[in-house]
């Protein structure tokens, strides 16, 4: 994912779901290049390159 996108979501009052390795995450902070991240399936939190998160959505389509 790209940055500008990450802050576009942040900023977005609508839900997205954003994903890592197929999980669901929330994005708690942004720091360069590296995303603080907590999963929605647990309280795990996991510092992660924003490269690496993905919108559920446009994952979806891609596969199609």
């Amino acid at each position: 994912m790209e940055l500008q996108r990450i802050y576009e979501l942040l900023k977005n009052k609508e839900k997205c779901e954003v994903l890592y390795n197929e999980r669901p995450v929330w994005i708690q902070e942004i720091n360069d290049n590296i995303a603080k991240v907590g999963f929605v399936d647990n309280f795990e939190e996991k510092d992660i390159y924003i490269e690496d998160l993905y919108e559920d959505n446009l994952y979806k389509n891609q596969n199609m």
